[in-house]
């Protein structure tokens, strides 16, 4: 039970995130607010470091560190591309599938098979957050589908949304071979080492936009920091594909922040969803 509370607070914290990015978006490049929230997440963990027993490192961490990275970066390109080339809309509930794919990679990478009840709770999870995500519905609830035919974005994040299966199953080999303080502080460090020669390779002025933006930065940074620890906690005590199915409850908070904070509408068409993903998350426990 003590995973699915770090996992309820890792979807409280980034529906704070997912806040707090989405209005530094409005006045800041993406790769320039990626590069600084990973600054200060990097920042804030690495005193960790004198507080922990530093692990006896093996080929599979370094195999998984390596990797994590790459792929991580690699989502995070490929995240900004697909809004690039699509309307929110129609790309974001792409992401939704993130939980499904994890059942056979998770499967694959560290030999977790769902029972019955947490795969029915991971399908619910799954559905609720389309429901919740497909937003234009005078195009059709299936329209992000329908996208993927034409919408060069949609597809991008199709991907992205696979990609991050593989990550958050790599995140658990990590956090087994390691700790999971440890994995948080080199996985951080490492994506922000990559993310700061892609911020120079496209010549990106990431110090002065930086300090333009220090404190609401800083906060974003920590928020990360913090869903780190906590995720990499609860990977080590329940399933990669339970975790982040909880983890997705974000989207309800999401859904919150939408009407009180951004003054979005259909709320009560929405919270169809937000119940759906309730069930699911229940059944998960109780798995």
């Amino acid at each position: 039970m003590l995973w699915f509370i770090y996992g309820f607070l890792v979807a409280f914290l980034q529906s704070l995130h997912d806040v707090f990015v989405k209005k530094s978006l409005k006045r800041v490049d993406a790769i320039m607010v990626a590069w600084a929230v990973s600054l200060f997440a990097t920042i804030f963990l690495l005193p960790l470091l004198f507080f922990i027993q530093i692990p006896e490192l093996n080929k599979t961490f370094w195999t998984a560190l390596f990797l994590g990275s790459i792929l991580n970066v690699l989502a995070i390109v490929y995240f900004m591309r697909a809004l690039k080339y699509s309307d929110l809309s129609l790309a974001i509930p792409m992401l939704a599938f993130t939980p499904m794919f994890l059942i056979i990679t998770s499967a694959f990478i560290n030999k977790e098979i769902p029972s019955f009840p947490g795969f029915l709770g991971i399908m619910l999870v799954v559905a609720g957050s389309y429901a919740l995500n497909a937003r234009e519905r005078h195009k059709g609830f299936l329209s992000p589908f329908k996208a993927l035919l034409d919408n060069k974005g949609t597809r991008l994040m199709l991907f992205v949304a696979f990609v991050w299966s593989f990550t958050a199953a790599i995140d658990k080999l990590g956090v087994i071979n390691s700790s999971p303080a440890f994995w948080s502080i080199s996985i951080s460090a490492v994506i922000f080492t990559l993310l700061s020669l892609l911020a120079a390779i496209s010549k990106k002025p990431v110090i002065s936009v930086t300090k333009s933006h220090f404190l609401a930065f800083l906060l974003i940074g920590v928020i990360i920091a913090l869903i780190w620890l906590l995720q990499m906690n609860a990977l080590k005590l329940a399933l990669v594909s339970y975790v982040i199915a909880i983890k997705r409850l974000s989207i309800v908070f999401g859904v919150l922040f939408g009407y009180f904070v951004f003054k979005e509408k259909d709320i009560k068409g929405r919270l169809s969803g937000a119940v759906i993903m309730a069930l699911g998350a229940a059944l998960i426990v109780i798995s």
